[in-house]
């Protein structure tokens, strides 16, 4: 567990200060079609360096290089030339850069079709696509996770691979950059990225999210440090490894994991096809008990209803942790539902089946979620949140048909609010959840996230703009101060305090922030990672750890992406000194992580309720489940402070 050095970071200056002298030199380095890179799927915890320095001047002597100074270098090279790297081996020992064209070119080519070899970088219709050389060629957007080292004048990209681009000038370097922004947002929005159409797309209020260097990030630097302080990481690699495995469970009963119900309490429960398995929470992880309810048995068929033929897709603890609510969407493959089963969990037996109704005419919801984050905790609770793709309303389990409050109405495309704002499209709602006072966040499928009071849930007191990706998963910290929105390539951090015009700090969730939000910042996996991570895997789930109580701070972040669980500290990721936002253009990206590699596709990871984490430890140990087994890890006692 744990990640090693990646190699990604290793210096590429040589290029700067030697040229070869023929073509044929050039034969010392493989070239990227002629090898085969397939990556060794392992983490290790240990990075070498192949050979020694003796070694190293060998080979260079052997290379019949001539010394060239970069003024030289730059001289020879014209516009848009770079030198094109390919890594290989991976996150192994092996690991490393090898060059790929000496001397390439780097174009920007707007075409209908990625196959195209058209000149033109200009014209109607179609997206912008990046090319280098006969290496890359690839759309501009997220999916290429560029990273920027400003201080080595090079990006890192992914295209079948993973690729550095060297050049031979700042300015050179940083053109390429704004160019490859500009391009981006076009490909996004599909509007030329002027400053007249960002203002448009962003509004007023958030033109600092395009201009990030000119936002104030003071209010990044409000939260106390954590019990946690963690030590500086190596600046050329992922932190060290100090996850410790606790206890490895095999799942039961049949059927794969497919979703997993953490409670603060005495058990935790893992859904699969046929049943929940329950297991025991302990301070260092969860362990089994024995017990498994299936569906199908007893009190598994209610009426003519059988869960077991349907998979639940979504665990909603209740009432004490006593009641489960289990929501199956109506087909596989699609993500509503049209009602759920409510699993008495003290005698194992489906007592309810509740259908989604308003008058009279049944509806389906996408997703649900506790009225407030520690609600599950509360045996009194009878309520719960429902969302659809237009609609935001609370069901209650007391009412005959269950739908107490409507807060937006899904009968139109339209999203009316009581004091006069209206939407002129669709929400298209994706996720929400809710912080400690009851609070709603929501993420949408053009990647906005709006923000809800409890006492005014009709009217979004703020609405952050998206960036192009859509939010399939958001979460909120306990005190709402800070919310995670999770997409395909990279996890948004945002910040929602600000000073109002009295000088009172508030959240975004109590009163309109103006434009006094700070731009927020991006948690993304490195290219070489990235590549990896396999390129069907997209992140999911992001969250906070969790925790309950007033007063208390969150103290880690965790997301899935393949058989990967990458976990960042927060407070590192607050820290506007933090050396990943050293000479970045843009919003600021964090590359700073844990990761806990699996043999097989991660379902979920969690950190368990904060009352689990014991005393030496900074925290709750993390549960990773997989479709047969769930794994829980502890942060090892006495590292990291």
């Amino acid at each position: 567990m744990g990640g090693s050095q990646s190699r990604e970071d290793i210096d590429l200056s040589d290029s700067d200060e030697y040229e070869e002298e023929d073509d044929e030199s050039g034969d010392q380095y493989d070239d990227a079609k002629d090898e085969d890179h397939t990556p060794n799927p392992k983490i290790n915890t240990t990075s070498q360096l192949s050979g020694s320095i003796d070694d190293v001047e060998s080979r260079l002597k052997s290379l019949k290089l001539k010394y060239s100074s970069k003024a030289s270098v730059a001289k020879l090279n014209p516009k848009n030339a770079v030198k094109l790297y390919l890594h290989i081996g991976g996150n192994t020992p092996n690991a490393k850069w090898i060059v790929s064209e000496k001397l390439s070119y780097y174009r920007f080519v707007k075409t209908s079709n990625l196959e195209e070899e058209g000149e033109s970088d200009e014209g109607e219709g179609g997206f912008w696509v990046l090319r280098v050389g006969k290496k890359v060629n690839a759309r501009v957007s997220t999916d290429l996770q560029l990273k920027m080292f400003g201080d080595q004048r090079r990006v890192d990209l992914v295209d079948k691979g993973v690729w550095a681009m060297r050049f031979y000038s700042d300015e050179e370097y940083r053109g390429f950059v704004v160019r490859f922004q500009d391009c981006l947002f076009e490909n996004v929005y599909g509007l030329e990225a002027t400053d007249e159409n960002k203002l448009k797309v962003y509004g007023k209020d958030f033109i600092g999210w395009v201009k990030p260097e000119e936002n104030d990030d003071a209010m990044w630097e409000d939260a106390e440090e954590g019990m946690w302080k963690s030590k500086s990481p190596t600046v050329r690699g992922r932190e060290s490894d100090d996850l410790l495995e606790e206890f490895e469970e095999a799942a039961s009963g049949g059927g794969g994991i497919q979703s997993l119900a953490l409670g603060a309490l005495d058990n935790s429960f893992l859904v699969s096809d046929s049943g929940v398995q329950v297991v025991k929470n302990f301070k260092h992880g969860i362990h089994g008990k024995g017990v498994y309810v299936k569906f199908d048995d007893g009190g598994g068929k209610l009426g003519s209803s059988n869960l077991g033929k349907s998979t639940p897709k979504k665990a909603l603890l209740m009432r004490g942790e006593t009641n489960m609510m289990l929501m199956s969407p109506a087909k596989e493959g699609k993500q509503h539902a049209n009602g759920l089963h409510q699993l008495d969990i003290e005698t194992g037996k489906i007592v309810t089946q509740w259908n989604f109704e308003k008058n009279g005419v049944d509806i389906s919801m996408r997703d649900i979620t506790n009225d407030t984050k520690g609600s599950q905790l509360d045996p009194s609770e009878s309520t719960f949140l429902g969302l659809d793709d237009n609609m935001l309303c609370q069901w209650d389990m007391r009412d005959r048909k269950g739908m107490v409050q409507s807060l937006a109405n899904t009968s139109s495309p339209v999203l009316n609010w009581t004091q006069g704002h209206q939407f002129s499209r669709g929400t298209n709602f994706q996720c929400f959840a809710t912080t400690g006072d009851g609070s709603i966040v929501i993420g949408s499928l053009d990647g906005k996230i709006r923000l809800y009071s409890r006492t005014s849930m009709r009217q979004a007191k703020t609405a952050f703009p998206g960036l192009g990706s859509p939010i399939t998963n958001v979460d909120v910290t306990y005190d709402g101060k800070w919310i995670l929105g999770t997409t395909d390539t990279y996890l948004i951090l945002i910040c929602t305090l600000f000073t109002d015009k009295d000088g009172k700090t508030k959240t975004a969730f109590s009163g309109r922030a103006g434009n006094r939000i700070p731009a927020p910042r991006l948690l993304k996996l490195t290219p070489v990672d990235a590549h990896m991570a396999g390129g069907n895997n997209s992140f999911h789930g992001g969250h906070f750890s969790w925790v309950t109580e007033s007063g208390k701070q969150e103290r880690h972040l965790v997301a899935t992406v393949g058989k990967f669980s990458v976990i960042w500290n927060f407070q590192q990721v607050k820290n506007s000194a933090h050396h990943c936002y050293q000479n970045q253009q843009g919003l600021k990206s964090c590359y700073c992580y844990k990761i806990v590699l699996k043999d097989e596709s991660i379902v979920e990871s969690r950190f368990m309720h904060d009352k689990f984490a014991i005393s030496d430890s900074p925290e709750a140990p993390l549960v990773v489940a997989t479709p047969m087994k769930v794994s829980s890890f502890s942060m090892s006692a006495g590292k990291g402070k």
